[in-house]
């Protein structure tokens, strides 16, 4: 800011304070004297064009931010006036999220009509939440970490979907509610569910820079514990209310079961046959099948137990694919892990054709040391040169596993790689969190039993996916040439001559 005013009443006294630049301007000074009970501070700025792209404020997110202040500050009353076009708002929940999700779903239909309400607090993290579900019409679903709006969500919502899901499941099988045939799925309860969910955590961990998806694992599994014991409590409270919202889940897995047998998937009996190491899924549903490509027999083995069989199909490829970077796309299909690779994804290389797409999501899915980096380039250059369609509509995803398990007592971390291991050592030493530490390295997939494997990379609440994406043609082309082309061997060389001492060796 180019310059700011603060006045600050406290103790009978009324203090001011400028700065100009980030420097103080002045001295603290009392201006004034107040009541004793008047205490509150007033902050005025005026913005430094130099350091935004525009002084002006965006009003409309200001708005949003403001209120949100006010949802998850009980009791709070939060005024904006816009001096300029003389407009003035002001908001205030004395309970909060209840108050707030009741108001925005006013005159609607509602399972149940109080809301189901949860809260749990632990040494450092707190959720507090407000749930229903609108048999029609427009969703309210707002998620807040440390009174951020995360718009995108994160693993905190994947967090109370597993929970809710699991507990409607359980409330089903007891009273035997399913229809023969019919498995519920987590979007069958979250189709209808309108919240609002609020996290305060230390050191939360975000995707991208506008923060506006939490990644933070541990988020995933405090809130699905706590959204689970505490909806199975509720539900077993409020049976009739249970059935209904059972009943609601069971509507949307029958008609999602009725669509899936309407889809036609490419059959064996049209060109090649599947690959036998495939593990195929049941579903045939797009928007939820996942392949993992994955390196070897032995994390395959370990992924197919890992894995969720109904929408989740493995293939393992044998060691290091083709370099195809600079094959022309009728050739790579000599080699036999790109031919089986085409065939289970439903899709030739080098057509725009992508109707045969077998599944809604490839994964790459390789060990997190340079080996495995290497792998995935070779499938990522694959998918670029050859499959660039489905690069194009955002089929393509490579997993992000963990180089690191850290256990405190009981507790379970996992560390993407060197850094984000220090930065949860130093948590863990800060929070003084009780139990021995221990850091296990894995040296690949293959080396994690399948529930670890699960609960880090594969499962959808608590794994970590980069979308592959080609928005500068010309820039990833450049890159990859440089990384894969044999006439830039001569490049290669000087640039390891170069930068080689920058590296870190693993013995």
């Amino acid at each position: 800011s180019k310059k700011v005013e603060l006045f600050i009443k406290r103790d009978g006294n009324e203090y001011r304070m400028e700065f100009a630049d980030g420097d103080a301007a002045s001295k603290l000074e009392i201006v004034g004297s107040v009541g004793k009970k008047n205490t509150g501070t007033r902050l005025r700025f005026w913005v430094d064009p130099k350091y935004f792209d525009t002084p002006k404020f965006n009003l409309r997110a200001l708005r949003h931010l403001l209120r949100a202040k006010a949802v998850l500050c009980p009791g709070l009353t939060v005024r904006l006036f816009d001096e300029a076009s003389g407009e003035r708002d002001q908001w205030h929940y004395a309970d909060g999220l209840r108050d707030y999700l009741l108001g925005e779903l006013s005159g609607r239909k509602l399972l149940p009509p109080e809301l189901f309400i949860g809260r749990l607090s632990k040494q450092s993290e707190i959720v507090d939440w407000a749930v229903t579900w609108i048999p029609e019409g427009e969703l309210v679903q707002e998620s807040y970490v440390n009174l951020i709006p995360t718009a995108q969500h994160g693993t905190h919502v994947n967090g109370l979907r597993s929970g809710l899901t699991d507990a409607l499941r359980e409330f089903c099988d007891f009273r035997n509610l399913l229809p023969r045939g019919v498995k519920l799925a987590p979007e069958d309860v979250w189709d209808r569910v309108a919240f609002v969910l609020s996290l305060k955590m230390t050191d939360p961990q975000f995707s991208g820079q506008t923060k506006e998806r939490l990644s933070s694992r541990q988020a995933a599994g405090f809130i699905e514990g706590a959204a689970h014991d505490a909806f199975s409590l509720w539900l077993n409270q409020h049976t009739d209310f249970g059935e209904r919202i059972a009943q609601l889940a069971i509507e949307r897995a029958s008609a999602r079961l009725k669509t899936e047998k309407q889809i036609v998937r490419k059959k064996v009996t049209q060109g090649p046959a599947l690959p036998g190491k495939l593990a195929d899924c049941i579903s045939q549903d797009l928007s939820r099948t996942e392949l993992f490509l994955v390196e070897g027999d032995s994390a395959g083995g370990s992924a197919k137990q890992a894995r969720d069989k109904d929408f989740q199909a493995i293939l393992p490829l044998r060691g290091k694919i083709l370099n195809t970077w600079e094959v022309a796309s009728g050739g790579v299909l000599a080699s036999n892990e790109v031919h089986d690779l085409a065939v289970a994804i439903g899709c030739d290389p080098g057509k725009d054709d992508i109707t045969g797409l077998r599944y809604g999501k490839v994964v790459i899915l390789a060990d997190a040391d340079s080996d495995g980096l290497h792998i995935a380039t070779l499938l990522t250059a694959l998918f670029l040169k050859h499959f660039p369609a489905l690069v194009q509509a955002g089929n393509i995803f490579v997993a992000m596993p963990p180089l690191f398990r850290v256990d405190v007592g009981k507790q379970v971390f996992y560390a993407l790689d060197e850094e984000e291991k220090r930065l949860l050592l130093e948590k863990i030493e800060r929070e003084k969190l009780k139990g021995a530490v221990n850091v296990t390295r894995f040296k690949g997939l293959g080396e994690m039993n399948p529930s670890q494997l699960r609960e880090s990379t594969i499962h959808p609440d608590t794994r970590r996916l980069v979308q592959l994406t080609n928005e500068d043609d010309s820039g990833t082309r450049s890159l990859m040439d440089m990384l894969l082309a044999k006439k830039r061997a001569s490049d290669r060389k000087a640039w390891l001559e170069t930068k080689g001492d920058l590296a870190s060796l693993e013995v």
